[in-house]
């Protein structure tokens, strides 16, 4: 374990097989865990701030939910879709996720392996508690980047961090600093359209400091 661990504080991104191990345990009680003991609000937070940068509102948008887990983003935002999809590393996630009936596609998988496919693009890609499982992000925003239509959108939480770059935190997921997050948004050609400090969720009853953060994806005519 003790190696295990080393290898992750490392590594760039966690260990996929760590990630999928972890939340196959959690599967049968993770919404009355997240939502009760850790007070889980990152899809409530980035459904207000979708609605607040006008995204929402409307029920034409083909939605991708990135490591949607049991389908909490996917439930909040399924009046927004005319579309949604879904990806995650975990089997027994995606059943809890299918079980609710609101994707129209469920994709059991590596996140940045299924973007870089050849698929349909997304006005709105959405990531709930996914980014913490990533390092460094420079594979991950040009993928999203590459699924994203002209002029969509991508807003994702994460944890935060003062001053430069990333680093690995106690529970072994990822805190990233906002010059880091914008430096890595304009090499993949993103544009930060809304940056704010939130509290996705608390850790022995202490609120874990974060941001919401959405990326607009330029028109070609702007590049």
């Amino acid at each position: 374990m003790r190696a295990d661990a080393e290898r992750t504080r490392l590594a760039a991104r966690s260990d996929a097989r760590y990630v999928r191990h972890l939340f196959d345990q959690f599967s049968a009680d993770y919404d009355a865990r997240m939502l009760g003991h850790l007070a889980y609000r990152a899809p409530r937070i980035l459904r207000e701030f979708a609605g607040l940068l006008g995204l929402g509102g409307t029920n034409r948008l083909a939605v991708l939910d990135l490591g949607c887990g049991t389908g909490l983003m996917g439930e909040a935002v399924k009046d927004w879709a005319r579309r949604l999809d879904g990806v995650d590393l975990s089997p027994q996630m995606i059943e809890k996720a299918r079980a609710r009936g609101v994707y129209n596609e469920l994709h059991v998988g590596d996140v940045c392996e299924w973007l870089e496919q050849t698929g349909r693009k997304y006005d709105l890609i959405l990531a709930a508690d996914t980014v913490v499982y990533f390092g460094d992000l420079a594979p991950l925003f040009p993928a999203i980047c590459a699924r994203l239509a002209e002029g969509g959108s991508f807003l994702f939480t994460t944890e935060s961090k003062a001053g430069e770059g990333f680093e690995l935190g106690p529970k072994r997921r990822w805190r990233h600093s906002e010059n880091y997050l914008r430096a890595q948004a304009a090499r993949a050609r993103l544009d930060v359209s809304g940056l704010m400090v939130c509290t996705p969720r608390t850790e022995a009853g202490e609120p874990v400091p974060g941001f919401a953060v959405a990326l607009t994806k330029r028109h070609a005519s702007a590049s």
